[in-house]
C-alpha cells in the first residue's frame, strides 16, 4: 500500500514530469539533460560530464537555463535544446573544432535541422564562432516538428517565477 502511494507521488512529482517531459522532445544518443543556471547561456553542451557510480559508464550534459522558460515560447526553448542536441552530434559523429567553437559542420547540421546559426541570433551574423546563438527557419524542419509537438499537447510544465536579471541586480 505505501509502495503504491510512493509510486503515484512519484508519478506526479514535479521533477518526474517536468524530466519526463523535455525527455520526450530528446532523440540522439543518451545523455543527462540538466537544468542549470549560467548567467547569459541558454543552454550548453558538455562532453563526458557525469559517470555512472560503477565508474564504468560515462555520459554527456545537456544543460538548458531554466531562467529563461518562462520569456521564451516553448518553440524556442525547444530549438536551445536542438542547437545542443546539434553539439553532441557533432562529438559522436562528427569533428569538432577546439572546445566550445562552433566550426562549418556544426553550422551545416543546424541548418539541416532548421535552425540558422548565428552569432548574433538574428540574419546577418557569424554562422560560426565561440559563442553562438540561432534563430529558427521559417518553414523549415525544426518549425514543423516543433509545431507538430506543441499541437499534440506539448509543453514545458514548468517555468522559473523570478527575473534573474533583476536578481542578479539585487546583489549589486
Amino acid at each position: 500500500m505505501i509502495r503504491q502511494e510512493q509510486q503515484s507521488q512519484t508519478k506526479n512529482s514535479p521533477t518526474v514530469k517536468n524530466y519526463t517531459t523535455i525527455n520526450e522532445a530528446y532523440n540522439l544518443p543518451g545523455c543527462l539533460i540538466t537544468l542549470q543556471r549560467q548567467y547569459g547561456s541558454y543552454g550548453y553542451f558538455a562532453q563526458d560530464r557525469f559517470v555512472a557510480a560503477d565508474k564504468q559508464n560515462v555520459t554527456d550534459e545537456i544543460a538548458l537555463n531554466p531562467s529563461h522558460f518562462n520569456d521564451h515560447s516553448a518553440e524556442q526553448v525547444l530549438s536551445t535544446l536542438v542547437h545542443e542536441m546539434a553539439n553532441l552530434w557533432q562529438h559522436h559523429y562528427g569533428k569538432t573544432s577546439r572546445p566550445g567553437y562552433h566550426n562549418r559542420e556544426w553550422a551545416a547540421k543546424m541548418r539541416e535541422i532548421g535552425l540558422i546559426p548565428s552569432s548574433t541570433g538574428e540574419a546577418g551574423g557569424n554562422e560560426t564562432g565561440q559563442k553562438m546563438s540561432h534563430y529558427i527557419a521559417t518553414g523549415g524542419k525544426f518549425a514543423n516538428h516543433c509545431a507538430n509537438l506543441l499541437k499534440s499537447g506539448f509543453e514545458v510544465p514548468y517555468v522559473q517565477l523570478w527575473d534573474e536579471a533583476k536578481a542578479q541586480k539585487s546583489k549589486r
